[in-house]
Order: structure tokens, then sequence, then C-alpha cells
């Protein structure tokens, strides 16, 4: 963890901001210094007219186990649990999840942290947004849609104090906010690496989000295939083996469809397979869809939803940050088929280009994350970044690596 006397001196400076406007008339704006930071600042301000600072935990405390049961991210999250407690216990903070009013619904860690948390209503049924508990991360990453980290006397309610937060936002496939992950722990044990940690943690669970159609509508295939190959029909797993994954991926790129002749090239390229295989593939892939894929000309007859299209789709429209968000690795990273490595290769290039075009560095950020060897996206982000911000330290280490790799 970052030295305790640096911490110690921050968490003083931020105290004697704190007081100041605590002690200060209601019409007082906090200015922003070298010991507060904007965003901070403008947290304090808009919620200390409806936030007491001097509340002693947060409100809330209803049964959320059945809204738990039904929220997208649970499925997810269980998933993922082992893996959060093992982190959240060695690390010695604790883990939450909230939706996207900001109730917490689910919560894991040691008995100590838990302990600590339970009596400020860190837990299933606190209410932790903005007009309710102030200054936090959880409340700022829902309300700026953006990671956010909140050290000790940064938080506008006294007693968390003691804690230090980091949140960032968990969005469905089609970029609804669902809620967000946090890592929250005592003040001393604040540390720049933790927020890269929390963002590839809410990464993967994003990751295993069933896809879901622009609305909200049910699809009747939903196709993940950046990253790894995985399909469902009406929420049921498909049993497709890898060529006819390969087969429904390049379906639903080229919802145009495919004559046999295209196909076979697509899969075998110029390989001597007779039609007769490529056949037999597609017809154990319409027996799996249940007939919804035509006959002569290979077409699907029903939605499909794809993490890949919808990578496309927002780079067409010029949404960069979607595109990143979405992009959780390369198109089945396991194929060969010509037809698959050319969209692959079209993937990785269109969205690489996107973010180095793009002035936000988060986007160069998230992709470097992803591909810790691009040493020019690297060096992207790190121009971008202003000369305070801690993250590039983090870039400098990896550019570093890079060229040590070389």
């Amino acid at each position: 963890m970052a030295g305790e006397g640096v911490l110690r001196t921050r968490r003083t400076r931020l105290e004697r901001e704190w007081s100041r406007l605590v002690a200060g008339r209601e019409s007082q704006v906090p200015v922003p210094g070298p010991a507060l930071r904007a965003e901070i600042a403008a947290s304090w301000d808009r919620s200390r007219v409806v936030v007491d600072p001097h509340r002693d935990s947060a409100p809330g405390g209803e049964d959320v186990g059945e809204r738990w049961r039904s929220s997208p991210l649970a499925g997810p999250v269980g998933e993922m649990a082992a893996e959060l407690r093992s982190i959240a216990e060695e690390a010695g903070f604790i883990a939450a999840v909230t939706d996207a009013s900001g109730t917490i619904l689910w919560t894991s860690g040691g008995r100590t942290m838990r302990h600590r948390a339970e009596r400020v209503n860190f837990a299933p049924g606190g209410r932790w947004d903005e007009n309710t508990m102030g200054t936090s991360a959880p409340a700022l990453a829902l309300r700026d849609r953006r990671p956010a980290t909140v050290f000790s006397a940064e938080h506008l309610v006294e007693a968390l104090h003691g804690w230090v937060c980091y949140a960032t936002p968990l969005r469905g496939p089609d970029g609804r906010l669902l809620g967000v992950l946090d890592l929250s722990s005592t003040w001393d044990r604040s540390h720049p690496m933790v927020m890269p940690a929390v963002r590839t943690l809410a990464a993967d669970i994003e990751r295993r989000l069933p896809a879901m159609p622009p609305g909200g509508a049910t699809a009747g295939v939903v196709l993940e295939c950046l990253g790894r190959g995985r399909a469902r029909r009406d929420a049921v797993p498909l049993p497709l083996r890898p060529r006819q994954m390969e087969v429904l991926a390049l379906l639903a790129l080229d919802p145009d469809g495919f004559s046999p002749e295209r196909l076979r090239e697509a899969l075998y390229g110029d390989r001597p397979v007779t039609m007769t295989s490529l056949k037999v593939q597609v017809s154990h892939l319409r027996s799996a869809l249940g007939g919804a894929l035509t006959q002569r000309h290979y077409m699907l007859t029903e939605p499909i939803a794809c993490d890949a299209t919808a990578v496309l789709d927002a780079l067409a429209r010029g949404d960069t940050a979607t595109a990143v968000r979405r992009y959780t690795g390369p198109l089945l990273p396991g194929s060969e088929a010509p037809g698959i490595v050319r969209w692959r290769e079209y993937l990785e290039v269109a969205v690489r280009k996107a973010v180095l075009a793009s002035p936000v560095p988060e986007h160069a950020l998230r992709l470097g994350e992803r591909y810790p060897f691009d040493l020019e996206v690297h060096e992207h982000a790190h121009r971008l970044l202003a000369p305070s911000d801690g993250r590039r330290g983090i870039l400098a280490a990896r550019i570093e690596n890079v060229l040590r790799e070389d």
C-alpha cells in the first residue's frame, strides 16, 4: 500500500477542507485546490444541502433478496463470487454490487470488514446514491457513469472518513447502467493499483452478461463470440461445436447470408473439403436453432443479438466508448477459419483506430488493459492524461514493460 505518512498527510489536509465546509455558511461553495479535487468539491456542493454530514449510517434496510435474484448481475457475480471473495479477503477489502439506484444488493469480504461495513449500513439494502449519502465512490460512479475513487475525508459523511472506496459502473450489453461494483477498505489501504483491479473485475462481470438487442427486446439467439464462443436460444445454452459456432458468427456478421460455396470458402479456404461435410455442419446448427436457418441460401430466420455486431454498430455511429467497452477480446480467438480471421482482423483494426483517434484517455486505457504490448495505445493514453493524473505512472510502467520485451 502507499506510504502511510503520505496518506495521513493527505487525510489531514482533506479534514481541514471538510471542516471549513461544514462550519461555513450554506451558500459558501467549496473551492477546488491542491487538497480538494474538482469532482469532490462539486459533489459536496450538490449533496450538502440534502445530506447531513454527521449522519452515522446509510438509510434502508429492506430485504433485497428478490431484487438481487431478479437482477441481470446476479448470474455473472455468482459465477465470480469465489474470486471476488478471495480478492476482498486477501486484500482486506469488502466488495459490493449496487443496482442503478445505488441500493446495495450484494457484498462479500472478511468478517472484520463486513462488521465495519455493517456499522454504516454498507450492506444489502443500504442506499448509497449521492442524494442519500452524499459524496462516495458508488454515488459518483452512478452519477458520472465513470470510475470513481473517494478517499477518507473526501466523503461528505464524517462516519466514512476512515474509508477509501473504488467503484466503477456496470453496464448491460445495450449500454444501460445496471449498477456499480465497489471495493472499499480502511483509508490506510489506499493504492493506485486498486482501481485497475476493479475495472478488470467489472469487465469480467459485463462479459458474462447475456447480450441483448437494442431496446431490451428478447432476441431469439444470443451469441457471444468476442474472446470466447457461447450461444443461447431463448436463454437456453446451445451445445455447438467450434465449426458450428463459426458458422453462426459468420451469419450474424453478414445477415444477407451465404451461398453454400461462399460459406465453404469462409470456413475452409482452399482446403479440399466436400460440400457434404459443410452441409453436415449446417444441418447440426439448424437443428440446434430449431430450424431457424434457411436451406439453400444460408440465412437466419429469427433475430440474433451478437457482441461483435454491437461493436460494429457502435463504431458506425461514432460511439467509441461503447465499442471499447463491448470489445472484450478477439473474435473466436481459437478459430483459423479464413472468414473468421478476416472479421477478427477487421474488428481489431477498427477498434484500435477509433481509440487512437479519440481524445478521451479512458478509451486507450481500457484497450491497453486487453492489449498490454500495444505500445502506441499506451503512448496515446499517456499523452492525453494530465501531468498530475496518477494513472500516468501505470502507463509509464506498461510502456517500460513493452520496451523491455522488445
